[in-house]
């Protein structure tokens, strides 16, 4: 196994039940775990240990939010994605530590931009309260270019929850049906990049055994979610989720 101080190992753990918090309660929460595994770990090691536990939460997520997904808009996800994960695959076949260290602290930092950005514009203007967007040309485009950049950073970093929380949110889902087809999205995206990481070499024994002992802490993490998830000062938390990714991603472009 990965030789791990306790401190190290606690900020796993820690890390471990925040991803189970972000599956059911708050989406794209999950960035600040991604920084302190970059940080806890080689970096290009960090995603493929993060995926396992990622998928279990996802699994939790599905089982709570099944009944409330959008599958038209799954479907025109998907291809755009799947053109994502592969661009990202190449990235990582030739990127070492140091190229996906910098590249994850990038992605955090536009993540952070990103999830201020959609934060203001949604105190600008009312989000929709109808059904999401129909089929349409513009549509498609808008599913394409964000399923791209989805299915590049979840491959890269395991950072595709703001970007889809952003389409999502732009496409007029309220919260059930976000997290539903949020759940659903994920846990059939992670589950397919499950072979890319095999290959190339990021998923094996000894980070799957680091798995076994962490996804114990993403199950409390999910429980938490759920109960709080009506409960919990967005604002506030949204800013607290911020702040910590922008110092992670300054603290692994740094190092």
């Amino acid at each position: 196994m990965y030789s791990l101080a306790l401190w190290e190992f606690l900020a796993l753990a820690a890390a471990s039940i925040l991803v189970g918090f972000s599956k059911t309660a708050v989406s794209g929460a999950n960035t600040v775990s991604l920084a302190i595994f970059a940080a806890v770990l080689p970096a290009r090691e960090s995603t493929g240990v993060l995926l396992p536990l990622l998928i279990v939460g996802d699994l939790l997520a599905v089982r709570t939010y099944r009944r409330h997904a959008h599958w038209g808009t799954l479907v025109r996800l998907f291809p755009a994605v799947a053109a994502g994960v592969v661009v990202g695959t190449v990235f990582l076949l030739w990127a070492g530590d140091a190229e996906v260290r910098t590249s994850i602290g990038a992605i955090l930092l536009l993540m952070a931009g990103v999830t201020v950005w959609r934060r203001r514009t949604a105190a600008r203007a009312e989000v929709p309260a109808t059904t999401p967007d129909a089929d349409g040309a513009g549509a498609r485009l808008k599913a394409g270019s964000y399923g791209v950049l989805g299915g590049f950073t979840t491959m890269v970093a395991n950072a595709g929850g703001p970007v889809m929380s952003l389409y999502l949110l732009s496409a007029g889902f309220r919260k059930l049906g976000f997290l539903g087809t949020s759940a659903w999205f994920f846990l059939i995206v992670n589950v397919a990049k499950v072979p890319f990481s095999v290959g190339l070499g990021l998923i094996d024994a000894r980070s799957l055994l680091l798995d076994a002992l962490l996804a114990l802490f993403v199950l409390p993490g999910a429980y938490i979610g759920k109960a709080c998830v009506d409960r919990i000062n967005q604002r506030l938390f949204e800013r607290l989720v911020i702040g910590a990714t922008v110092l992670g991603g300054l603290q692994l472009l740094l190092r």
